[in-house]
C-alpha cells in the first residue's frame, strides 16, 4: 500500500531547545506537514540547535535574553 504524503509548507515556528538545566526558545523556519504536524528542518538550523544546546549545557548564556523563570512543581 503507498504511502500517503502531506503537504509541507514553510513557516516559522518555535522550538523548545534544553541543555542541562536551561532551556531556550528559539524562533526558525521550518518545513511543517499540513496533514501531521511534522517539522522538517534544514541542516543549518540543526546545527543552529546543537550550538545552543551546548551554551546551555555550559551554561554559556550570556548573549541569551532571559524571558522569566522555570520552575519544577512537585505534588
Amino acid at each position: 500500500m503507498p504511502r500517503l504524503r502531506g503537504v509541507l509548507d514553510e513557516k516559522e515556528v518555535e522550538k523548545l531547545l534544553r541543555g542541562g538545566v536551561n532551556t531556550a526558545i528559539i524562533m526558525v523556519r521550518a518545513e511543517v506537514c499540513l496533514h501531521c504536524g511534522e517539522r522538517l528542518y534544514s541542516q543549518e538550523t540543526v546545527r543552529l540547535f546543537e550550538e545552543i544546546r551546548k551554551k546551555l549545557e555550559r551554561k554559556e548564556v550570556g548573549n541569551f535574553q532571559p524571558i522569566g523563570q522555570s520552575f519544577k512543581v512537585t505534588v
